[in-house]
């Protein structure tokens, strides 16, 4: 690998990975140069649509580089860009800028400094925490909530984390036993497997007879039987009309017929993690007013970091595995055909 050229992950349509190399980007005005020490591959977003069955070992034509949260050490950084310096410790963020590669060119705002003593590891969930934390947010959970996450892969295991944070009664769902026992570790009051139990009827003891407040689907496809869960699990009034939140992180598709299903249930989208991604101007260093947008995608992953250095967030007992950078494509096969064994894949370039 020469200086101008970067080891880099990638995928073709067919869902086969390999290692390439690959030019290092240009440094544009308003980013920095990263050499990567870690990142962190999604399960959900980046690898849900590859089938397990694939047969050849060797990429198409159009195979692209993907990964979007990744942590370093800045090189260089480009024209107008003052708070970062060579030799600072960073987490990246940004579909297209934080790939699974050996370097990485960031816009500024989509890179965080590292808190003294955080590892690269931890660092390189900026992306997914902030997803997570802005899922919460937009679920309106307050101190005292009883809130049901429905998936616990790693934006689930996330959100329940981040939720009891911020004071509610978590209780987490899931289908395989591995995850519902990681929750139960570091996330959630209550861990269900729904393969075993009824998650409407562990709801109703979990939150007294009262319903619960709020419910995060963080999980991708059909959702119809989580969502007929979680509008029976939140709370009724006498007049039998259903009161609550359903904030949907996720990828996720359900019938929805209003109103009489919902009742008076706020539906939620949330999407990314906060605002300004994919906003260039932002990305590149302009801000937003504080005053108007005070959580933007930057500040929710500055308090993810920092909740973790304050050992209120657990990001080590979310990773199942570590590969370096040449094996990644074993790790994401390991990903798609064992969803029950990992989930939480850390690759060290």
């Amino acid at each position: 690998m020469s200086e101008e050229t970067r080891r880099v992950l990638m995928v073709d349509g067919a869902g086969r990975f390999a290692v390439d190399e690959a030019p290092i980007p240009e440094l544009l005005p308003g980013t920095v140069l990263v050499e990567v020490k870690s990142c962190l591959v999604s399960p959900g977003t980046e690898l849900g649509g590859v089938s397990s069955k694939r047969r050849s070992p060797d990429l198409a034509r159009g195979a692209r580089p993907f990964g979007y949260g990744n942590a370093g050490v800045v090189l260089e950084v480009g024209e107008g860009v003052e708070e970062f310096e060579p030799g600072m410790r960073v987490s990246c963020m940004g579909n297209g800028y934080a790939l699974h590669a050996s370097h990485a060119v960031v816009p500024v705002n989509l890179t965080v400094p590292i808190p003294d003593g955080q590892s690269f590891d931890a660092a390189a969930f900026g992306h997914l925490a902030a997803t997570a934390l802005w899922a919460v947010r937009r679920a309106g959970v307050e101190l005292g909530h009883s809130v049901a996450v429905f998936g616990l892969g790693l934006v689930g295991q996330l959100a329940a984390q981040l939720a009891r944070i911020a004071g509610a009664h978590v209780m987490g769902i899931d289908r395989f036993a591995m995850r519902t026992e990681i929750a139960a570790r570091c996330g959630a009051d209550l861990a269900v497997d729904a393969a075993v139990d009824d998650p409407v009827e562990k709801a109703a003891a979990f939150s007294r007879g009262r319903g619960i407040d709020a419910a995060i689907l963080a999980f991708g496809g059909d959702a119809n039987e989580a969502v007929d869960q979680a509008v029976r699990m939140l709370k009724t009034a006498p007049d039998g009309h259903k009161y609550g939140c359903i904030t949907i992180v996720g990828g996720a598709t359900f019938e929805a017929e209003f109103p009489t299903r919902f009742g008076n249930i706020d539906i939620r989208p949330s999407s990314r993690p906060g605002p300004g991604y994919h906003d260039k101007a932002w990305e590149h260093g302009a801000d937003y007013p504080p005053v108007f947008v005070e959580w933007t995608t930057r500040r929710n992953i500055e308090e993810c970091l920092r909740a973790e250095a304050e050992g209120k967030l657990d990001l080590e007992s979310l990773i199942t595995h570590r590969f370096p950078l040449e094996r990644g494509p074993e790790a994401c096969d390991l990903l798609v055909n064992h969803p029950d064994r990992a989930f939480g894949v850390i690759l060290n370039p």
